[in-house]
């Protein structure tokens, strides 16, 4: 039987930040329902079938960001959720026929940097331990609600609190905090480097869902971003599932229904149904209107602000900031099914080896970078795109048949909007092929070998899984949309200017990635409402 109408809490999204918001309130003894648009919970962690025996990650592709803590509380091990370190963090082709193999250890590194600058390699420790320091002080913010500006006695204690975890460090450290939140990440590279390899392989992060060059002021924090992950405890590190990044979404559905969570699919939320008290429920597509205490959205705001909320419900001023949310990851994303394994020009061979196993980024400099970033803002798509290719069959035997493969491709720079009147639909198998040939000209068997692939542009990503122009971060990681500003000052808190409306997503504090934390800390503010007594008697 289905549930009563009437519930606590309504969350918009079954993507892990609403499957977690879900865990945590029904924890605290709220009545839960989670509504997902799709006919499979998740969102975009999802593993799914795309050539009859391959499976794959369908969009998010890998693990670090997600949080220790919420592993724990959720007790996903215990559903099952298993994740592998990969062997290498990264590896790079480079032009010349060389590559460059980033870890596992970093004296193993240093080795490898080594032969390309001596400096380098002394460098890297010091380099290491500057990132390390600044993320310690930042990965502690990721569990707490930003204070509010303008907000009241509370929001200044939580500033202060802020401010003396600042003020603790010396002042090397707070110029760092600078560095990495103002700086590019090019200039911040290139003031530590010499070498182009080294450089290549970090400044990757700071483009990853970016549509930005390398040198725009500001990189330097989505680098330091994807260095606040950890992988069974040890820090910066990146790994697989087992079974893809749905069995983080099923393990934390799994528990979600073990703590009385109803999860309704097919499910498309149309409009947030406000009136003078506030949210009171939804409406879906089929014309169905669901009630409820509060309702918490686990979408991008700019989508829940101009498309699911009536006009008239909002300030204009607030209005006209969510409708220059900046939401460009710019992100084209291919699975591909694999007869064999690439042979790269520069390690040869199709038999399984730790490079088979890391992070393959096809992006050999910084400048090359920057000129995928050019090419898209004026041809629409990159003419030498970056490509990081994960191979996560290699370390996972039940995504593919024996002796065959699967391979993700996450490529930068695509713009969601396209020049001279093209169209995605028109050009995406064009797209598609032109990766393809990228990753042939390091690996010459890859374009022979590929059995099957699925393409997700842009706007596929948008249409299939509701990411606002293709952004899988539901918003820029800018400095103007970050902490206190996300997604606006005076609402970082997680509430909304709509009474009994709460966001959960990406979209809010601590940013973009599979890390549940969103989902976490807003429900922490939910239960706090709850608990104040706001929602007695509705």
């Amino acid at each position: 039987m289905p549930p009563p109408v009437a519930c606590d809490v309504l969350i918009v999204g079954g993507g892990h930040n609403g499957l977690a918001c879900a865990c945590y309130l029904a924890a605290a003894g709220l009545k839960v329902r989670v509504l997902e648009r799709r006919g499979v919970v998740g969102g975009a962690a999802v593993t799914e079938e795309f050539h009859p025996g391959f499976r794959n990650s369908t969009a998010s592709y890998t693990v670090s960001l997600l949080h220790p803590q919420v592993i724990r509380d959720l007790r996903l091990a215990d559903h099952g959720l298993r994740i592998v370190e990969r062997p290498l963090s990264n590896f790079l082709p480079l032009s010349d026929g060389d590559c460059l193999k980033v870890g596992p250890s970093l004296e193993q590194t240093r080795a490898e940097v080594a032969r390309f600058s001596k400096a380098d390699a002394e460098k890297l420790p010091a380099y290491y331990a500057m990132l390390e320091r600044v993320a310690g002080v930042l990965r502690e913010m990721t569990l707490e609600t930003p204070p509010n500006v303008g907000g009241g006695v509370g929001d200044l204690i939580a500033a202060l609190k802020t401010a003396r975890r600042f003020k603790r460090l010396d002042m090397a450290a707070r110029r760092e905090v600078l560095d990495l939140f103002t700086k590019s990440a090019g200039d911040l590279l290139d003031a530590w480097f010499e070498s182009a390899p080294i450089k290549a392989a970090f400044g990757f992060d700071a483009i990853v869902g970016n549509f930005a060059s390398p040198y725009a002021p500001g990189t330097a924090y989505v680098l330091l971003h994807h260095v606040f992950g950890e992988v069974n405890g040890r820090r910066g590190a990146w790994g697989h599932a087992i079974g893809g990044m749905g069995a983080i979404t099923q393990a934390m559905a799994a528990e979600a229904r073990a703590r009385g969570v109803h999860i309704d699919l097919n499910a498309e939320v149309v409009n947030v149904c406000v009136d003078s008290r506030g949210a009171q429920g939804v409406q879906l597509r089929d014309g169905r209107v669901i009630e409820a205490r509060c309702v918490a959205a686990n979408v991008n705001p700019r989508l829940l602000y101009t498309r699911l909320i009536d006009a008239p419900a909002l300030d204009g001023e607030f209005l006209r900031r969510m409708r220059a949310w900046k939401c460009d990851s710019a992100t084209f994303r291919m699975n591909v099914a694999l007869r064999e394994l690439p042979d790269f020009t520069c390690l040869p061979g199709a038999v399984p080896a730790a490079h088979h196993q890391s992070g393959i980024i096809i992006a050999p400099t910084l400048a090359y970078m920057e000129q995928a970033y050019f090419d898209a803002r004026t041809y629409g798509c990159s003419r030498a795109p970056v490509v990081e290719m994960l191979i996560p069959s290699t370390v996972d035997e039940s995504l593919a048949p024996e002796g065959a493969h699967v391979a993700s491709l996450f490529c930068q720079h695509f713009s969601y909007d396209l020049p001279s009147g093209l169209t995605w639909d028109a050009i995406r198998e064009d797209a598609a092929d032109h990766v393809i040939d990228t990753v042939t000209r390091f690996a010459p068997n890859f374009r022979d070998a590929v059995i099957a692939r699925r393409i997700l542009s842009p706007l596929d990503l948008e249409r299939e899984f509701g990411l606002t122009r293709g952004d899988i971060f539901h918003g820029a990681l800018t400095l103007d949309q970050l902490w206190t500003a996300r997604p606006v000052l005076g609402h970082a808190d997680y509430r909304s200017p709509v009474k009994r409306l709460y966001l959960c997503g990406s979209g809010t504090h601590p940013g973009g990635g599979v890390s549940g934390l969103p989902g976490r800390n807003a429900a922490r503010e939910i239960v706090r409402d709850f608990r104040r007594g706001l929602y007695k008697g509705r």
